[in-house]
């Protein structure tokens, strides 16, 4: 009888260690993967396990892919996220791959959220993908309200500079009388 407590309470340790691990996939362009590593242990000391699955040059296969397997595999990695988040960065707008993980993220439904890159400029352009499906973007140092849509809150949309942005597209709304 003392087995089956001590083994439920391993379970609702596991169940309590689990709930504050967060699995997404970082959508990026290469050349910035030192502000991915960046991102991971920033969020990483600031408490928040993060289990990424997105792929990274380290990772890449030495033998030449197809197009074809190249998307089947972002695709999966995608499925098995529940966050996706965009790293928006000074090239990532030029960079094919990420719209398409970006539109793929979309019809599978997950949150999509966008991270300024450090130090880029305030008038960056936004992937075509990301204008169209992406949510609230977010400064840099806004690790707190990354955390936060993580688990499911929402957040309101920043420049760069963790300042307040306004909408991506402004809507003009006309009233019919």
């Amino acid at each position: 009888m003392q087995q089956n407590n001590l083994y439920i309470s391993n379970i609702n340790d596991l169940t309590e260690i689990t709930k504050y691990m967060h699995n997404v996939f970082i959508s990026h362009y290469g050349e910035d993967e030192p502000h991915l590593d960046s991102l991971k242990a920033r969020l990483k000391n600031n408490g928040c396990d993060v289990r990424n699955s997105s792929i990274e040059k380290k990772d890449y296969r030495k033998d030449p892919v197809s197009d074809a397997t190249i998307a089947k595999e972002i695709r999966s990695h995608i499925n098995w996220a529940k966050t996706f988040i965009v790293m928006l960065g000074e090239h990532t707008h030029e960079r094919p791959w990420v719209n398409y993980e970006i539109r793929y993220a979309a019809r599978q439904g997950k949150t999509i959220v966008g991270i300024y890159e450090f130090g880029c400029k305030d008038n960056i352009e936004l992937p075509e993908a990301y204008k169209r499906y992406g949510g609230s973007p977010l400064g840099w140092n806004s690790l707190d309200k990354l955390e936060g849509i993580m688990k499911g809150q929402i957040q309101a949309p920043e420049t760069p500079n963790s300042d307040p942005a306004g909408p991506i597209y402004n809507i003009i709304r006309i009233i019919c009388k």
